[in-house]
């Protein structure tokens, strides 16, 4: 998620507006990548009459060179310092056919300059190069302003907006994601379509349950990953002195049989079968090993809920936070605050979401009554401006529910590892997860600008949006 981006630019011009305007933009916007860190790829400046992309030659010129480097280009940068044309953008991009994000950036006049030499009119322009966008249906996104200087501020944090959606959707349409274990069979809220996923480039991979659980019986408890495992668990969290030490073993060789399976496999997230078979057949709860895997930024979704784990990599990847998503479930309204609902799972928050003042227990499970489950984070989260979000399937596209909201702290405290979130309308969310067929699992990130990104990365793969008030 963090390699260097690299941008194919495309920068217009048309012929009557003057081609000194294009060749500034083109500095200015290889001056502005240069100073931002980003790499770039683009045709030679004497490869066309200007140095810009006009005419369909010129798209020809420009898609080779970008054919060239497709190994490499994550995104496309459209920069119109003139007018534009819109054959050589469009032209350029079906030619290429790369299939990344495109942003869209025209350069404003100065009031006082809008002569025959000076006058670039790319606020017209913009609307032609964007109604073929449309035309062809190529996914774009926007700037803040419809037209904005290339040296300006607002336009860096544009490109900066950009780059993460670059990687949202890069990361998603290359992303392999497990499925450990069977879906609960009374949920089919957790169906899930592999071939769907696959449309967007995500695979799945399977593996039984079974396979998991018997290669953590296999270790040897002297082994140095047994042991390092174990030291790890003692440093995660308190430890209640009932708990024996054959069961923070079991817990220590189930994470090291998932972990080993997930590096084994390449796998990005995961869904995890987390009840009841772990609890009966071999003897602990999953939610630690889950969490520590969230730890290490592989999120992992309870129930093997793959469109969860989907949501989750979308979610932190949108972010480019430092800690994992909450996966949770949306669960109860707040006894007296008003707006305020609980964001709620059994114990599989990663432990750096944990509130400051508070340090995690690594409890007995709090809903399933099998003994021995023990293996649950309990703690109550860092307050904080969060994003909360959920994809969903319908009947062959996809949607995506996102809302902005606060973890404030307020009591009850409650078991397992949980956030009370205040939001504008909670209603509003309610109805519009009913109405729009949203599961009872959700995703909680602490990244209010999560949201924006996530919006521009379904955007870019067609999904739908569905805001929360």
């Amino acid at each position: 998620m963090e390699s260097k981006m690299t941008f194919g630019l495309i920068v217009g011009t048309r012929g009557f507006f003057s081609p000194r305007l294009a060749a500034e933009g083109r500095k200015q916007l290889a001056a502005k990548l240069d100073a931002l860190g980003y790499d770039y790829v683009i045709p030679p400046e004497d490869a066309t009459a200007t140095g810009a992309i006009e005419t369909v030659a010129d798209a020809q010129k420009c898609a080779r060179v970008f054919h060239e480097h497709r190994e490499e280009i994550q995104g496309i940068i459209v920069a119109l310092p003139n007018f534009g044309d819109e054959i050589g953008v469009i032209n350029t991009l079906r030619l290429a056919n790369l299939d990344v994000p495109v942003l869209v950036q025209a350069s404003d006049d100065d009031i006082d300059k809008v002569d025959v030499e000076n006058r670039r009119d790319s606020f017209c322009g913009k609307l032609s190069v964007c109604n073929n966008l449309y035309q062809y249906d190529i996914p774009f996104t926007d700037t803040t302003y419809h037209t904005c200087a290339i040296e300006s501020d607002v336009f860096e944090s544009d490109i900066e907006f950009f780059a993460k959606v670059c990687r949202v959707v890069n990361g998603l349409r290359n992303a392999r994601i497990g499925a450990i274990g069977a879906r609960p069979g009374p949920f089919q809220t957790m169906r899930f379509s592999e071939k769907l996923l696959q449309t967007s480039g995500i695979t799945v991979v399977t593996v039984d349950l079974s396979e998991i659980l018997f290669a953590a019986q296999r270790l040897d408890d002297e082994a140095s990953e047994v042991k390092g495992k174990l030291e790890e668990i003692r440093d995660y969290g308190t430890i209640p002195e009932r708990v024996n030490e054959e069961r923070i073993l079991r817990q220590a060789k189930l994470s090291v049989a998932i972990e080993n399976w997930v590096s084994e496999n390449i796998i990005q997230a995961a869904g995890v079968q987390c009840w009841t078979s772990v609890q009966e057949n071999y003897g602990c709860a999953a939610c630690l090993s889950m969490s520590m895997m969230g730890e290490k930024l592989i999120p992992c979704a309870c129930e093997v809920d793959v469109y969860g784990a989907a949501t989750m990599l979308a979610a932190w990847g949108a972010g480019l936070a430092r800690t994992s998503p909450h996966f949770i479930d949306w669960t109860e309204l707040h006894p007296t605050q008003e707006n305020v609902w609980l964001a709620w799972h059994c114990g599989n928050a990663p432990v750096s979401l944990c509130d400051t003042e508070c340090r995690a227990c690594i409890n007995q499970h709090s809903i399933i009554p099998i003994r021995p489950a023990w293996g649950t984070l309990e703690f109550k989260e860092k307050t904080g401006p969060v994003t909360c979000c959920r994809l969903a399937e319908y009947d062959g596209f996809f949607s995506m529910f996102i809302g902005r909201g606060e973890v404030i702290d307020v009591a009850p405290r409650v078991r397992g590892s949980y956030a009370w979130v205040k939001v504008a309308d909670v209603m509003d969310w309610e109805h519009k997860m009913v109405e729009h067929g949203i599961i009872h699992h959700g995703v909680l990130i602490h990244d209010p600008a999560a949201g924006d990104g996530l919006e521009s990365f379904c955007k870019s793969l067609g999904i739908d949006v569905v805001r929360g008030v």
